[in-house]
């Protein structure tokens, strides 16, 4: 009898060093489902091992004796991981150190909890053969207190939590930093160089460019874009901006039916336009800094005078009420300040005398809702694109149509001209950004890189850089001369430049306003602050500030599997998922010091 006991003992022994075998080769190791998540770190395993040493035993055992109580065992087991799994829902093995993630569905369930049942058997065979009193539900009970003591279980979830919830994460992408766009750029200019040393005819001409180019790269590589400055104010969303011409101030429209007024400098509110009855679609203001109007929902636009703040005239279409019968979408002065234009929901553009607010003429063409206009710098031409997926453009002066252009496949949301009057951008449904020929309507170049319908562009002063925001939340800085992307900001729309072409103004999330300048070098405070674009954690999150920790994990989750650069290979992954790890761990900071102040209290 007690021959065979050392033979038992070896069985749970081996399985115990076959446990910490594998804890040592695959990391750590977690159970995850719907009742949230359990790590298995070394002691766990060494225990399973155990267990299925214990089970193999029991099977040695059965079958050298032909006992049927075995499989009495392994069937109370089969249905007792059936009921589990029935309690429980569907659960996952995980192990982030070998890339394992595996499904444990009712029929492993059973199965699993069926080599328990044997493992009971073998236990029960070993303590006969050795003599001891303890009923395996004792022995069980006392090795589940042993091998699941808090100290060890807390490491283990801890450990989980690292690897599903954060921690592990930034270590991943701690070395993902956003890539500095001038590597690419001098890798191309570089095999560019070479071309031209291969070719003696044209080296003489070419090299020089090259390395005019390279310079000129290089000093604009250290160039990147800060979040300074996070504006609060309005109590809705934003959804224009303007600059006034001295570039000290700006105001923005929001669908909380206001106007507000900004000093750019310190993001201090100074004034609020009121008196639109719905949300504000579109502000302006003239060139010579006097006169600011809005174009509202309420189908009315209305002026007021900047220095006095006092209101103007609304702009009425003949003896209606309103300026036009639709939304109005936008509007713009003219170079000169003496023309307003504006465009509607009701398929037109209209031209109105700035001083006088009368209607000057009408523009009828597009076939669907006008959503954005643009004047020429030399004031004779303007621009319109539309729902209709096509861009137009009018004679001031006649209110002729000049040109009609296609080739966008969704709707046309935004256009600016280029400083120079040389080229029209456009932004589209379609996700993608379109350069034309403003002159002859010769389609340029197409920019891609959103993911999600463009809905608003801003080209610099310089007109060299050019900033795009989606529906996604992203900001694109492009330069126009390379048309690729030099870097991806963390905003929303609208985004409107100074007229120094310093700052950047962009909508945050909801209510909010973002204001980034140029600075210049790879700090990593700068480059931390870009990903975070300095938004709270709750904002990066899109939860609310006082949502459950399950609420913000959850939220957290979803984001990373939107984002994680494994699955989503667009060029602003790797800098989003930064920017959600950093706001993930933030909350995990917070919450920690609040449960350390609720444990003193």
């Amino acid at each position: 009898m007690k021959q065979n006991s050392p033979t038992g003992a070896a069985f749970i022994v081996g399985g115990n060093l076959a446990g910490a075998g594998v804890s040592t080769t695959v990391g750590g190791m977690g159970l995850a489902g719907g009742f949230g998540a359990v790590g298995l770190g070394t002691v766990p395993i060494v225990g399973a091992g155990g267990v299925v040493g214990a089970a193999a035993y029991g099977a040695f055992k059965a079958i050298s004796e032909g006992d049927a109580a075995a499989f009495c065992a392994m069937g109370i087991g089969s249905i007792g991981g059936a009921g589990i799994s029935s309690v429980v829902g569907g659960m996952g093995l995980v192990a982030p150190k070998i890339g394992l993630a595996v499904g444990i569905g009712t029929v492993p369930m059973a199965g699993v909890v069926a080599v328990v049942g044997l493992a009971a058997y073998g236990i029960a065979k070993l303590l006969d053969e050795t003599g001891t009193r303890e009923t395996p539900a004792q022995v069980f009970e006392r090795m589940e207190e042993k091998v699941l003591q808090m100290e060890a279980y807390s490491a283990a979830v801890t450990e989980l939590e690292v690897f599903l919830y954060g921690e592990n994460l930034n270590q991943k992408f701690a070395a993902l930093e956003v890539e500095d766009e001038t590597q690419v750029l001098k890798a191309e200019f570089q095999q560019k160089t070479e071309t031209c040393v291969s070719s003696s005819v044209k080296f003489e001409t070419a090299n020089p460019k090259v390395e005019t180019e390279t310079n000129s790269l290089k000093s604009r590589s250290l160039e990147t874009w800060k979040c300074v400055n996070i504006i609060k104010g309005h109590s809705a969303g934003v959804n224009t901006i303007a600059f006034t011409p001295d570039g000290q101030s700006f105001v923005s429209g929001s669908d909380d039916k206001s106007v507000h007024l900004w000093d750019l400098k310190t993001g201090k509110w100074l004034y609020t336009f009121a008196g639109q009855a719905e949300a504000v679609l579109s502000v302006a203001i003239s060139p010579d800094g006097q006169i600011i109007a809005s174009g509202c929902v309420d189908r009315k636009i209305t002026s007021w005078k900047l220095d006095t703040k006092k209101y103007c005239h609304t702009f009425l279409y003949l003896d209606f009420p309103y300026s036009h019968t639709g939304f109005i979408h936008s509007i713009v002065f003219s170079p000169n300040g003496s023309i307003l234009a504006s465009c509607s929901d009701d398929k037109t553009i209209r031209l109105w005398g700035r001083y006088t607010g009368e209607l000057k003429r009408t523009l009828n063409g597009h076939t669907e809702a006008v959503l954005s206009i643009a004047i020429g710098s030399y004031a004779k031409v303007l621009a319109s694109g539309s729902a209709d997926r096509t861009i137009r453009f009018w004679d001031l002066n006649t209110g002729k149509q000049l040109r009609m252009l296609t080739g966008h496949l969704a709707a046309i949301n935004t256009i600016v001209i280029s400083p120079d009057g040389h080229t029209l951008i456009s932004g589209s449904t379609d996700a993608t950004i379109k350069l034309w020929n403003f002159h002859t309507g010769e389609l340029l170049e197409t920019l891609t890189g959103h993911s999600s319908a463009v809905v608003s562009v801003a080209i610099a002063p310089d007109g060299q850089t050019l900033a795009s925001t989606s529906r996604d939340g992203i900001i694109h800085l492009w330069n126009l001369r390379l048309g690729k992307i030099l870097q991806t900001l963390s905003g929303s729309s609208p985004v409107a430049f100074s007229p120094d072409g310093k700052t950047l103004v962009s909508g945050g999330k909801g209510a909010t306003l973002k204001i980034w300048t140029q600075r210049f070098g790879s700090d990593d405070s700068v480059l931390e602050n870009i990903l975070l674009g300095n938004e709270e954690w709750w904002e990066v999150l899109a939860v609310d500030k006082f949502a459950s920790p399950k609420a913000v994990k959850f939220a957290y989750v979803r984001l990373a599997r939107l984002y994680h650069p494994d699955i989503n290979g667009s060029a602003c992954a790797k800098s989003k998922m930064q920017a959600i790890n950093r706001a993930y761990k933030e909350f995990r900071q917070q919450l920690n010091m609040d449960n350390l102040g609720n444990s003193v209290k």
